[in-house]
């Protein structure tokens, strides 16, 4: 075990933990922030994805070491009343069937519009390639992307 201090969501965290442990199993067990599922545990559905200092990335396969001197963000983290416009536009376009996804979906999402605010059909295509869905609501999940896109997310 090792003393650890991360930095989730604005907030210092020191944990004593194993170095190797994924993230994701810090995020929901000792930090008990469970909006990030756990999905594969090969980095392949993208449930698991957070912000790693503004990217998307999988959780499942991230060092909790390799988060130290980072910012990390989570779903829990991306707005504290769930006002983000990107979660906004989730609900306009009623994306969510059974929402086990969604937390992946949304923080890929909001990942893209930060760098490319106005992305193309095909840019938001290539960007969330990868975050399955099981449902099929990729239809809704581009059109959010569009309508949050508008908002001009900074």
């Amino acid at each position: 075990m090792a003393e650890l201090t991360i930095t989730i969501n604005g907030k210092k965290q020191t944990l004593d933990v194993d170095s190797n442990t994924p993230l994701l199993w810090v995020l929901r067990d000792h930090l008990k922030m469970v909006g990030t599922k756990y999905g594969c545990g090969i980095a392949q559905c993208g449930a698991c994805t957070v912000h790693f200092n503004g990217s998307a990335v999988r959780s499942c396969q991230l060092p909790v070491s390799s988060a130290a001197g980072n910012e990390i963000t989570t779903i829990e983290g991306l707005s504290e009343n769930g006002d983000h416009p990107v979660q906004k536009a989730w609900l306009e376009h009623d994306v969510p069937q059974c929402g086990y996804c969604q937390a992946g979906q949304i923080m890929t999402a909001t990942a893209l519009l930060k760098k490319n605010p106005s992305p193309s059909d095909e840019e938001i295509e290539n960007a969330m390639n990868g975050n399955i869905c099981r449902c099929g609501t990729y239809t809704r999940i581009k059109a959010a992307i569009k309508t949050a896109s508008d908002s001009q997310i900074a």
